[in-house]
């Protein structure tokens, strides 16, 4: 691991032709950093050139399974490099590995090694690691690529000896229990998401009573909403409590039910995600992948994970004109960071760490900085 802690950065001025603001996207604007934070943004000078297109808060991630060969399970140091460069590379600069279920007796060696690289995410220029988010084990009936996911009741001896690392659980709230593991989850500030699942509208409902404030990839590996029994997804769409996370790949949910979902939640309460995972290996956890048509799938054809970077994501809900750039930007960096209790970024306004993403006027990501410092 990489000893070296953040030092202070230097001041820097970053111009843009828009920059994207919580009041909205502001023309010509010059953004000042100092000491890791945004200080001022101000209107440019009129014969001063914009350096990028667009300024935005940095993306954070809430679900990543690994990228290109790289798995967050078994990820080595050798791999911890490469793996943030990519995240940077996307204008990722908070994000949350995600393990996918595997036996129990596995997780503890996992979340110290995942420990470690959450505090080596300190180092100057990383994208840092805001905590890990468990897939499971307890998921629901509709676990799909998902391996070893245990029957009966959900453990509660082993949420309670979780070790801090862990900020995010995906459960199952048909499970018998869900509602008890899910005020305990809560209680340690653990923010708990309902997915995997064919649970009906009332047992979502008990787990949103008792605290739960995200739905898991909604469409996915979910049943199917139906008119006279709305099941989850009817829950995840009505409740204003719930949050919901969503694939925006064009592959895992149609674009015109993404824009279904987005109308039908509050404007803090859709998150993109990229559920990304180490396609390039040929593995999601125990399974084996390969892509096809557009996606990483089992030999079956069940979806497992997705080859889709948050940049791409945030272009495809930005594309759809009845939701367009400022809805998209929103639920890649406010949303996401406001339900996992990261008040400092999300944001492009002074006094908030300047976690930042510049693109260029061809929307490619042409910078990335992390409190300040540079990260590609």
């Amino acid at each position: 691991m990489n000893d070296a802690r953040r030092a202070a950065p230097t001041a820097e001025i970053i111009t843009a032709a828009r920059v994207v603001t919580p009041g909205g996207v502001r023309e010509r604007c010059a953004v000042s950093v100092r000491d890791g934070a945004i200080a001022t943004v101000s209107a440019l000078a009129d014969d001063v050139e914009p350096e990028h297109d667009l300024l935005a808060p940095g993306f954070v991630d809430l679900q990543v399974n690994g990228h290109d060969d790289i798995d967050v399970a078994t990820m080595t140091e050798a791999q911890w490099s490469p793996m943030r460069h990519i995240l940077a590379e996307q204008g990722v600069t908070t994000w949350f590995p995600t393990l996918v279920t595997s036996a129990r007796d596995h997780y503890a060696e996992r979340l110290d090694h995942l420990a470690g690289f959450a505090e080596d995410s300190e180092t100057v220029g990383a994208p840092t690691v805001g905590g890990v988010h468990l897939e499971g084990p307890y998921l629901g009936e509709r676990h799909g690529a998902h391996s070893d996911v245990p029957d009966g009741p959900i453990d509660l001896d082993w949420l309670t000896a979780l070790p801090t690392i862990v900020r995010i659980m995906t459960l199952g709230p048909e499970r018998s229990n869900a509602v008890e593991a899910t005020r305990l989850l809560v209680e340690r500030g653990i923010v708990v998401a309902l997915g995997h699942t064919a649970a009906t509208y009332e047992q979502v409902t008990a787990c949103v009573d008792a605290g739960a404030t995200l739905f898991t990839h909604c469409f996915n590996a979910t049943a199917p909403l139906h008119h006279r029994t709305p099941g989850a997804v009817g829950a995840a769409l009505s409740d204003d409590r719930l949050a919901i996370s969503l694939i925006v790949d064009n592959v895992h949910v149609h674009p015109a039910v993404v824009r279904l979902a987005a109308r039908c939640k509050p404007v803090d309460k859709t998150v993109l995600i990229t559920d990304a995972a180490g396609w390039r290996s040929g593995r999601l956890g125990t399974e084996r992948i390969e892509v096809r048509d557009g996606a990483p799938r089992l030999a079956d054809g069940t979806l497992a994970g997705i080859n889709l970077t948050m940049d791409v994501a945030v272009r495809h809900v930005a594309a759809d004109p009845a939701l367009g750039l400022e809805v998209a930007m929103r639920a890649a960096t406010a949303n996401p960071a406001a339900l996992v209790g990261l008040t400092d970024r999300g944001a492009l306004t002074a006094g908030m760490r300047a976690d930042l993403v510049a693109f260029s006027d061809a929307g490619a990501v042409a910078g990335t900085w992390v409190a300040g410092h540079r990260a590609h």
